[in-house]
């Protein structure tokens, strides 16, 4: 069931229109990041068409596999040792917070593997003997 929804999830998100800030095009101040048109004869607020996409509870995930990764594990955020006591490997993967230190990042990294479970991102951490 899952692994259907997350394909579901794929492609919805495949058809979704890049939202694009209103008068983004226009002035190179402004960039392209979507910020929500406010003003009173805003066409793009008011929905007219050709004047681009807004973005809407339609254009979402389905409720299922909100917030996992594209294997289908959800994220569970780590800032010490401890933390990774309750991770179930087959369900979910570590993601060790910014503002660890690299000390503590090994620490962690070094449990995690012998643990078994994934650090997503472990990229910054060299293990000693490796």
């Amino acid at each position: 069931m899952e692994k259907k929804m997350l394909t579901a999830r794929k492609k919805k998100k495949a058809r979704k229109p890049g939202f694009r800030r209103q008068e983004g095009y226009r002035h190179k101040r402004l960039g392209d990041a979507w910020r929500r048109p406010r003003g009173r004869h805003s066409k793009l607020r008011m929905g007219e068409k050709a004047r681009g996409k807004k973005p809407s509870p339609g254009y979402s995930s389905p409720k299922a596999v909100k917030g996992l990764t594209s294997k289908g594990l959800r994220k569970v955020y780590v800032s010490n040792v401890e933390d990774l006591k309750g991770i179930d490997p087959n369900k979910e993967i570590a993601v060790i917070k910014s503002g660890v230190g690299k000390k503590k990042r090994m620490e962690i990294a070094a449990e995690a593997s012998s643990m078994k479970v994934k650090v997503e991102n472990a990229y910054r951490v060299k293990l000693p003997g490796r």
